[in-house]
C-alpha cells in the first residue's frame, strides 16, 4: 500500500502576537529573523495517521509512506522531520516557477506528483493549512485526481480496499466509507503526534530527497505558480479592534438600568 502524505511549511503559529508583522503592500507575511518556520500542526497530524494506518497493518514492507510539499528549498527542513517521524521517501515541487501559487495551483501541482508517483492507494492532508486556513487543496486535490473525498477525519482505518473515517461533526461525529484510491483530511482531534527520536533523526538526516521542477511532473509553466493562480489577494492586514468603555451612572439601580435599556435601544443593541 503506498500513502501519499502532503506537507506544508508555514511561519511558527506559536509566535507572540506582538511579533507578527504583514508588508501590507506586498501582501505578505514579514519572516521573523531567527525564527524558523515549522510544518502545519494539521499536517503533522496527517502524517500520525499515515503512522498509524502502517502500525495497525504491519511495517513488513507493506505500507510505503511518501511526504510531498510545495515550496522552496528552506522547506527542507520540515521534509527531514516528517522522515526522522517515519515516512520513507519525501520529494520537494521546488522551482521559482511555482512560487505565489493559490489554493488551485498547489493542487494541481501536487496532483501531477501524485500521478507521477506511479500508484497511490491513499492520500492524506491537514483539513486546513494553519496559516490561511483556507481549506481547500485537500478536497481540491481529490477532484483533479478524480477520487473520492472524506474529510475532518479523527480516526481512520484501512481494510480490504476500503478507507474509512469517523468524521468530525459540530454535534458530534459519523462514520464514512470510500473505495481506495481516496483521500482524507485529518483534523486536530486525531491526537497528539509522536516524536522524532534521536536515532532516526540521524538516519532522516541521510535519506535523499528528490526535487522535482514543472517538466519533472509533467506541467508548463504557465499551468502552475502565480500564472495558474484562480485567486486574486485583493488585501492582506492585520485587522484592528477598537474597543470603548462607557459607565452608565444614576441615581439608584432602577435609574441605571433605564438608562443603560436606553443605551442599548440607541446603539440598536435591543
Amino acid at each position: 500500500m503506498h500513502i501519499a502524505v502532503c506537507i506544508k511549511q508555514i511561519p511558527d503559529p506559536e509566535i507572540a502576537p506582538s511579533l507578527f508583522r504583514i508588508d501590507e503592500d506586498a501582501r505578505r507575511v514579514v519572516a521573523i529573523p531567527g525564527m524558523s518556520p515549522v510544518i502545519s500542526p494539521f499536517d503533522e497530524q496527517a502524517v500520525e495517521a499515515a503512522l498509524r494506518i502502517r502500525d495497525a497493518l504491519g511495517d513488513g514492507g507493506e505500507v510505503r509512506i511518501t511526504a510531498l510539499t510545495v515550496g522552496d528549498e528552506s522547506a527542507r527542513r520540515i521534509v527531514k522531520h516528517v522522515l526522522a517521524l517515519g515516512a520513507d521517501d519525501a520529494v520537494m515541487m521546488s522551482d521559482p516557477a511555482f512560487a505565489d501559487s493559490d489554493s488551485y495551483a498547489t493542487a494541481h501541482v501536487l496532483a501531477k506528483a501524485i500521478a507521477k508517483l506511479g500508484t497511490v492507494d491513499l492520500v492524506l492532508a491537514g483539513r486546513q493549512a494553519a496559516d490561511l486556513d483556507a481549506g481547500v487543496v485537500g478536497p481540491g486535490l481529490a477532484e483533479l485526481c478524480g477520487i473520492p473525498a472524506i474529510t475532518f477525519a479523527r480516526k481512520i482505518d484501512v481494510a480490504d480496499g476500503v478507507v474509512r473515517a469517523i468524521r468530525v461533526l459540530e454535534d458530534g461525529s459519523e462514520t464514512v466509507e470510500a473505495p481506495l484510491p481516496a483521500l482524507v483530511t485529518v483534523s486536530h482531534e486525531m491526537g497528539g503526534v509522536r516524536n522524532a527520536s534521536l536515532r532516526e533523526t540521524m538516519r532522516a538526516a541521510k535519506k535523499p530527497v528528490e526535487t522535482w521542477g514543472p517538466a519533472d511532473i509533467g506541467a508548463d509553466i504557465g499551468e502552475v505558480g502565480a500564472a495558474a493562480a484562480r485567486r486574486r489577494l485583493e488585501r492582506l492586514y492585520v485587522p484592528v479592534s477598537d474597543t470603548a468603555c462607557e459607565f452608565i451612572e444614576g441615581d439608584g439601580a432602577r435609574a441605571v438600568a433605564a438608562a443603560l435599556a436606553r443605551r442599548l435601544v440607541e446603539e440598536k443593541v435591543l
